[in-house]
């Protein structure tokens, strides 16, 4: 295979894809093609300054597969490098085109093929707000979804995501089970389209646009609750986590979402100031309405105090809790200090209160903790997306660093290198089908180390 270190946006000849791709949509405008290079990697002050000028030739926007099968078949052919787009809501550059060449957007691939009970498939530019929509009508909805649902695409989910609202009850994308289906088109001469089923869905989950175009996907569906929303208040940051590791276990409540914040975040949240007293700690949470008497008992159990609920009849209007969740948080934070950054931390689930409580007392206020209490392979987990004071690099490595000497995992977003996230290590296998699907390199090249030198690091 070429290493993708080798591309330059000079080693092609653009204009020879362009002519070659006549009937297809080809955006050329500079504006428009910065604007479709870029996604929430600004989160970062690192990778903002890393990935500065980073931007493609052109942004083609194919109507259907047939068009997808062409533009893999010209860039392949002209050796033009090809960076896969959906709404561009990740936050690790993973769809910043780090040669050039061809930025792949996927958004006006947006049928939804069928809905069934209890699956659905659909082509990849597909809006998670509008699969939902769909499948509720039946009785049912998607599994999980990132706080960014309104916007995010299915393909793109897939490809850069790995959770969200909902892991409560069913884990992360990677979770046997999560997803049903993947068809991918290769980047080939003559490219085939592949059906990848059961676990080798893996070979192309959260790889980042590596591993094959994304046309359709199958996921399984969960059923639809009425969903109510709810504040708590704490007075306490380590009661507030305890509460929430207690909701999780508490099967018989029916939840979506468990965000536990400590008090210095909510300040961040101008919807929420009249619910949230300074210096209180806070759980946003989604649970099913008939689960509303359980969880009051429970919110007694620990102090807590409900600030704030919105039945499931008023679903859709005014704010949304969900879109407070997750990196929603550090949006809504960067909003107001955009020298704000964050981690995305994973804590062991032994000893797991400790570490937290040390963690919190230990950086105080430089890292504020946000946590999100899931579910990953069976296990109730903890994991954070702190906010951070950012002051250098060199001591947010300091802070990274000392999570992991204590055992917290941390997939780090100030990283564009695929080893760095979630994907601590490229499986042999996943290498020999990028071989397969890609064996000249062209998909989002220098997004992976073991790729760019050839050998594992």
């Amino acid at each position: 295979m070429t290493p993708a270190s080798t591309q330059s946006p000079k080693s092609f000849d653009i204009e020879a894809l362009i002519q070659s791709l006549a009937g297809i949509e080809i955006i050329t405008e500079p504006t428009q093609v910065s604007k479709l290079s870029q996604d929430y990697h600004t989160f970062s002050p690192i990778l903002t300054k890393k990935l500065a000028g980073k931007v493609a030739d052109v942004v083609v926007r194919p109507e259907n597969k047939q068009e997808v099968l062409k533009v893999a078949a010209a860039a392949a052919k002209h050796r033009v490098p090809i960076t896969v787009r959906g709404a561009g809501t990740g936050n690790y550059g993973q769809c910043v085109p780090l040669y050039g060449g061809v930025v792949l957007d996927m958004t006006h691939l947006r049928q939804i093929i069928w809905v069934k009970p209890a699956v659905a498939r659909l082509e990849a530019g597909v809006k998670l707000e509008t699969l939902n929509k769909n499948a509720r009508e039946t009785g049912w909805e998607m599994r999980m979804v990132p706080s960014t649902y309104r916007t995010a695409t299915i393909g793109g989910f897939i490809a850069g995501g790995s959770g969200g609202i909902g892991s409560i009850n069913y884990g992360l994308l990677s979770d046997k089970g999560n997803i049903t289906a993947l068809e991918v088109v290769t980047l080939e001469e003559q490219p085939q389209v592949i059906e990848l089923r059961g676990e080798d869905v893996q070979k192309v989950n959260h790889a980042w646009g590596l591993n094959g175009i994304i046309t359709e996907v199958e996921i399984p569906l969960a059923p639809a609750y009425p969903w109510a929303e709810l504040v708590v208040i704490f007075n306490d940051f380590m009661t507030t986590v305890k509460f929430g590791k207690a909701l999780a276990y508490a099967d018989g409540i029916i939840k979506k979402e468990i965000g536990i914040f400590a008090a210095s975040i909510p300040q961040y949240f101008n919807a929420l100031k009249d619910y949230i007293p300074e210096n209180s700690h806070a759980a946003l949470l989604i649970v099913a309405e008939t689960s509303l008497e359980s969880l009051k008992g429970l919110v007694e159990e620990y102090g807590g105090k409900i600030t704030y609920t919105k039945p499931a009849r008023d679903t859709g209007k005014g704010f949304s809790l969900g879109e407070h969740t997750w990196n929603h948080t550090t949006l809504h934070a960067r909003s107001a200090d955009s020298s704000l950054t964050y981690l995305q931390s994973v804590f062991p689930s032994e000893n797991n209160l400790r570490l937290i409580e040390h963690m919190y007392n230990y950086f105080g206020s430089e890292v504020m903790m946000h946590l999100e209490v899931i579910r990953f392979k069976g296990i109730v987990s903890t994991p954070g997306l702190q906010l951070i004071k950012f002051s250098n690099e060199e001591r947010l490595n300091e802070i990274i660093r000392y999570h992991e000497e204590h055992g917290v995992f941390i997939a780090n977003p100030h990283s564009y290198y695929i080893e760095e996230g979630w994907k601590r290590a490229v499986e042999p296998k996943h290498l020999q089908f990028k071989q397969k699907v890609d064996p000249f390199g062209l998909m989002n090249p220098g997004k992976s180390k073991m790729l760019v030198t050839g050998n594992e690091e």
